[in-house]
């Protein structure tokens, strides 16, 4: 019985659920990740949703070691518009040899129903290390193993600004609203992780501004988000 490692693609976010998520996938020792996947707004060349820079992600997987393949996406795409550029990437993935696609999901089954689905159009299979994990422990834990994130976005009817650039901490879990889940698995917030165990040594960022950006949307829950800029130092 052949004991090679079955070959991967990460979907990485650049966040802690996805650092945590790699790191469980590479002490597991069953997949060979291959490559990091992430989507990238092509307008703003920031990553899509965290507002990242491009730059900062490709040193970001460079110092955790994983080629990085883009999904460019325009500036307001519908879901067909996505759906057919993800199965594309997808899709040429497969015809690599590449049979799994492993994400950093913890408990959203639609979306997880969804992600299912459209990697069975393309004859792949998903892969959820940290799904049903308690979501304070998963973030107690990225914190004890050395991880540092910096909050990139916050969901301001929940968050205020204050909490946009600040990093993922003790202190920062102890400030957060009762509503609000430890990992922001609802889209509360998100993250930039720039050091940890999986890391060469640290990316060296800078914080810049913090804005307010407001969507037009009839869900009142996702029509504004505090954004922190992280600028890479040179």
């Amino acid at each position: 019985m052949s004991n090679a490692l079955k070959k991967a693609v990460f979907n990485w976010s650049g966040g802690k659920d996805s650092a945590f998520a790699l790191w469980k996938i590479l002490n597991q020792k069953e997949y060979s990740v291959e490559t990091l996947l992430t989507s990238v707004n092509q307008k703003f060349n920031r990553i899509s949703m965290h507002g990242v820079r491009r730059a900062l992600l490709e040193e970001q997987a460079r110092l955790v070691g994983f080629p990085l393949d883009l999904v460019l996406i325009p500036e307001e795409p519908s879901m067909s518009d996505y759906d057919n550029l993800m199965a594309g990437k997808l899709t040429t993935l497969k015809n690599s040899g590449i049979d799994y696609s492993i994400y950093g999901d913890i408990f959203l089954e639609d979306l997880k129903k969804y992600r299912e689905q459209r990697l069975n159009e393309v004859g792949m299979k998903a892969v959820f290390p940290i799904w049903k994990m308690d979501t304070r422990e998963v973030v107690t834990q990225f914190i004890d193993l050395g991880f540092k994130a910096v909050v990139v976005s916050a969901n301001a009817r929940l968050l205020d600004k204050s909490f946009a650039g600040r990093v993922i901490d003790y202190d920062f879990l102890h400030d957060l609203p009762d509503e609000v889940d430890p990992c922001g698995e609802n889209g509360e917030f998100h993250s930039f992780v720039f050091d940890g165990p999986i890391f060469n040594k640290p990316v060296d960022f800078k914080t810049g501004e913090t804005i307010l950006k407001e969507y037009k949307t009839s869900d009142k829950w996702d029509s504004a988000f505090w954004y922190c800029d992280l600028v890479a130092k040179t």
